[in-house]
């Protein structure tokens, strides 16, 4: 089953349950969903789909350190508790060594030396790990990798 559609079909499974904060995040998730379709006037295939529920988590972890640092933790729990939802769709996270590997392997099939290269080794990851791992994580291991 398509990503999209799934998210569309847990909205009329909360509404049934009545789980009102669950329903409220998808409703959120799918309306960015719609959002997108129509800025972009294409119909969203899973990855892209997956980067809008990536963007999202991005969004509220940021959210929540700044309730943080503003002192209210009623709202950056219910950040969390978004995330937990939004989370539920992002495929299984890699592991170091899985992702050390895909790295490694990426530099090798690029033939990456040093930081001018480090585009071409993101354009081959990329695809492969979207949504499985934190890019800017990704990012800081290829260019310890590559001696920044």
């Amino acid at each position: 089953m398509a990503l999209k559609q799934q998210i569309l079909d847990d909205i009329k499974t909360a509404m049934k349950a009545g789980d009102k904060e669950r329903l409220v995040t998808l409703r959120m998730l799918s309306a960015a969903i719609k959002q997108r379709e129509v800025d972009e006037r294409i119909e969203m295939d899973d990855a892209q789909t997956l980067s809008v529920v990536e963007k999202m988590i991005k969004q509220r972890r940021e959210s929540i350190r700044l309730y943080e640092e503003g002192s209210r933790p009623e709202l950056a729990a219910k950040e969390q508790a978004e995330i937990e939802i939004l989370d539920t769709y992002m495929p299984e996270q890699l592991s170091e060594t899985e992702l050390d590997t895909m790295i490694q392997e990426a530099i090798d099939q690029t033939g990456a030396s040093d930081m001018k290269d480090m585009g071409k080794v993101m354009g081959v990851l990329k695809p492969k790990i979207q949504g499985k791992a934190d890019m800017g994580a990704v990012s800081a291991r290829i260019k310890a990798r590559l001696g920044a």
